[in-house]
């Protein structure tokens, strides 16, 4: 299906050839802007610490120097992260980047056996640490990984650094996926994947010199890391990090740091407009906040919109970039449950099981194709098909106007009496009865009809404790869904199980139904 995307056509050309060279024009435009800011918004001490461009180069210089000649770190070894968000994490990757290295910045919020895990499959030579995780670090550190404290990297080391090895097709990122299923994987991000990732997400979200963007978003990830702080510090904007997110702190600073921009995730987004804050709170600075979700609870987008900012939408994955198809602000109000139209330069696909096109209006796994979408795995395993197409595992249908909109992940589908049922359709509409704070649809098996829906419903009134709950719920569908779709059981928690990243653990609900009794 094809129709106007309200951007070009073709892929936006990259900020520069390679992250030595964007970093040398940053510097050489303005030395003196402001670059990266961060702070510990969980604590009364000092502020924000700041470096300019200039500064953020001469740190990238002094951290390069030092890995290469105090460590021997050589090109296509990997050093690993591990603590908060922090701008080690921003000078790591240009001086690995310098160095034609690899970074890979762990998830601090999983077990330590699941870091063990990670390093044994990378086998990282240095495993840098902020303070936070330093006894965790000495743990882990072994004969091939020694563990070094981000304190003493950039302490005043004055040897050159080695010329740049950077090199466009070189591995720079590897980002484990959240392995909500199975055993987590690297997606190897080259230097081109993420320069064109950061080209397309600039272009898509108008990013300028005069933007400051309000990080607070895991850089563990791709979404905290590359849908707007790499497209923001490419364009020469200000990025404000915080360590980790504070609903009190965020909207702090949404108030008196006048972000203009600032990425969110749906349980963020809950957080802030359930905030007591959230009233008297000035928005008037956000153009825009952007969130990284194939689907978004309607209320918290809507009590952003009553305050004048939409809410726009980025779908992707690990292995996408993750910009591989956005919602633009102007959209937003009559697309309030799309996740929009396909970014400059990526191809995206609707097929069914078999790899052929699905008919228009019918639901399709999401094939994406462009320069942001990594070829492999760690160590060599392809992740696209032969024509470079990246199966997402997630269905969407697309609309006449080419717009597409999430259903849900092809192993969650139900079939229920033959009919394919697909949960994000009924999620979404639960979710719009204003007593749901959260809710999650899975499948369950069912003698008679093979598989039956089930609805997982966290309340927002805790106290309520009616035994007939459902009942409104079941009323709400009435009209707005067909019957064959409606949930047959209903399970109400006090929280949905969630990964680090948010996203629910579908499995784990599974689980649980497969050992609780009906409700109703």
């Amino acid at each position: 299906m094809s129709a106007a995307r309200p951007w070009p056509e073709l892929a936006p050309p990259l900020p520069a050839p390679s992250f030595t060279a964007l970093l040398a024009r940053l510097r050489d435009e303005a030395p003196s802007a402001p670059a990266l800011s961060w702070r510990d918004p969980t604590l009364a001490g000092p502020g924000w610490q700041t470096l300019d461009r200039a500064a953020l180069a001469d740190q990238v210089s002094t951290c390069a120097a030092h890995l290469a000649q105090r460590h021997g770190l050589r090109p296509s070894e990997r050093v690993a992260w591990l603590g908060l968000n922090h701008s080690a994490v921003v000078v790591l990757l240009f001086a690995l980047a310098r160095l034609g290295a690899v970074l890979v910045p762990l998830n601090h919020r999983l077990s330590p056996a699941e870091w063990q895990a990670v390093l044994a499959d990378c086998t990282p030579r240095l495993l840098v640490h902020d303070e936070a995780f330093a006894e965790a670090a000495a743990q882990l550190a072994s004969d091939r990984t020694a563990a070094l404290a981000w304190s003493t990297v950039c302490d005043g080391a004055s040897d050159a650094p080695p010329p740049p090895a950077d090199a466009p097709e070189a591995p720079l990122l590897l980002v484990y996926t959240s392995g909500t299923t199975g055993r987590p994987k690297a997606a190897v991000h080259t230097q081109a994947n993420l320069l064109s990732n950061m080209a397309i997400a600039a272009q898509v979200q108008g990013l300028t010199t005069t933007d400051v963007v309000l990080t607070v978003l895991p850089l563990f990830h791709v979404g905290g890391l590359c849908i707007q702080t790499l497209p923001a510090l490419s364009v020469g904007a200000h990025v404000r990090l915080f360590t980790r997110f504070d609903a009190t702190a965020t909207l702090h600073s949404i108030a008196h740091d006048r972000p203009t921009l600032t990425l969110q995730v749906p349980a963020t987004l809950q957080a802030l407009t359930a905030h007591a804050d959230w009233a008297a709170t000035d928005l008037s600075s956000l153009r825009a906040v952007w969130a990284g979700s194939s689907l978004l609870p309607p209320a918290p987008l809507a009590a952003f919109l009553a305050r004048g900012v939409p809410v726009c939408n980025v779908y992707g994955s690990t292995e996408t970039g993750p910009f591989s198809i956005a919602l633009p602000p102007a959209q937003v109000a009559d697309h309030p449950e799309s996740c929009g139209w396909p970014v400059p330069g990526v191809d995206v696909q609707l097929c069914d099981p078999q790899g052929a096109p699905v008919a228009p209006g019918a639901a399709g796994e999401i094939w994406v194709r462009g320069p942001n979408v990594v070829a492999r795995y760690w160590p060599a395993q392809a992740a696209t098909d032969a024509e470079g197409f990246f199966h997402s595992g997630d269905l969407a249908r697309q609309a006449p106007d080419g717009s597409f909109t999430v259903v849900g992940r092809a192993k969650d589908m139900i079939i229920s009496g033959g009919e394919n049922i697909y949960p994000a359709e009924i999620e979404h509409l639960i979710a719009q009865h204003p007593a749901v704070a959260e809710c999650s649809v899975v499948g369950q098996a069912d003698a008679r009809w093979g598989e039956v829906a089930v609805a997982v419903v966290v309340l927002r009134d805790a106290g309520a404790g009616a035994d007939d709950w459902p009942t409104p719920l079941q009323d709400w569908l009435d009209g707005r869904l067909a019957r064959y779709k409606w949930p047959r059981r209903w399970l109400r928690l006090d929280a949905l199980p969630r990964t680090a990243l948010g996203k629910v653990k579908k499995a784990e609900l599974t689980e649980l139904l497969r050992a609780d009794t009906p409700d109703i």
